[in-house]
């Protein structure tokens, strides 16, 4: 399978100062999908403009034709599944058919506090996990059965009662999911509920670790989902892998040229990835990179890498 390129774009600039542009730019890059993080603000981002990734999609869905779009990732942090599921149907509708959810447990940062009450303690890993175990088959529901009587569901953490989703996704039997995820629960999900799955590498490599020992850490999640897969029995191959960058030792070398991203991309393309994300750049923080040479990497690197 050739290896496909993506970008995400983040939503950190006025519709009309500069995202629009982005986002068709993007298409006429070739991006097979494009993708924006589903966070309420992030990181150094934190005091500065941040817009919803729903709204951000459908005005992106307006403005293209053929390219995906979806996010990296939408967590329970502050997502419900009923409200969720109504959103993304209505997307998926506005698009054509062009939506991929990204999913996966979300982390520790503002999404995780900003709902809370001042005695509330943030989710710890394993609450986080118990949420999106319950979390994924109910949207799995919600977007797959749409007839009259709902959906009506009663958990731990979510509810509903007699949920309506008429008329369902465009994408039939539902739009994809592409769960995130590198722990035994999450691959699980992934294995039974995906169509792709997602990782950005080994956290605890980053500042560390080499390039080396991240493909050798890549190497090993891959091979834990193909033996969670056979647990399942789903082949492996069924599900899209993908990369997101920028969080590897590599960091944003890949993008200081056309040959260091082909040189990369195609050693991951050997683990068995089918999907590398790319970050737009942003000038002065971690994803600043050469538009110009962003944008020969996106005209010509697919074409290299078969």
């Amino acid at each position: 399978m050739s290896l496909r390129l993506s970008t995400v774009i983040l939503p950190h600039r006025r519709w009309h100062e500069g995202s629009r542009a982005a986002w068709q730019r993007a298409e006429e890059l070739g991006f097979h999908t494009a993708y924006t993080y589903d966070h309420l603000s992030w990181r150094s981002f934190r005091d500065g403009p941040w817009f919803g990734a729903v709204p951000t999609l459908t005005a992106a869905a307006s403005v293209t034709e053929r390219m995906r779009l979806g996010t990296l990732v939408t967590s329970p942090n502050f997502r419900h599944p009923v409200t969720l599921a109504k959103e993304l149907i209505s997307l998926d509708d506005i698009s054509g058919g062009r939506v991929t959810l990204g999913i996966g447990a979300g982390g520790t940062g503002f999404d995780a506090t900003t709902l809370l009450k001042s005695d509330q303690e943030p989710w710890t890993p394993r609450e986080r996990a118990d949420r999106l175990a319950e979390f994924v088959p109910l949207l799995d529901r919600l977007l797959t059965e749409d007839g009259k009587d709902g959906v009506s569901y009663e958990g731990d953490f979510y509810s509903a009662h007699e949920a309506r989703n008429i008329p369902g996704c465009v994408q039939r039997p539902r739009l994809p999911f592409a769960v995130a995820a590198t722990g035994p629960r999450g691959l699980r999900l992934a294995a039974r509920y995906g169509q792709a799955w997602v990782t950005t590498g080994d956290p605890k490599l980053y500042e560390n670790g080499t390039p080396e020992q991240s493909l050798q850490a890549l190497r090993g999640q891959a091979e834990r989902l193909a033996d969670v897969c056979a647990e399942h029995a789903r082949d492996v191959s069924d599900l899209d892998k993908i990369l997101l960058t920028g969080f590897t030792p590599d960091r944003g070398r890949p993008l200081e040229s056309l040959g260091a991203f082909v040189d990369f991309a195609g050693r991951h393309q050997e683990l068995g990835f089918t999907e590398i994300v790319v970050h737009w750049p942003i000038p002065d923080s971690d994803f600043a990179a050469d538009e110009k040479v962003f944008e020969q990497i996106a005209m010509e690197a697919p074409a290299q890498l078969g």
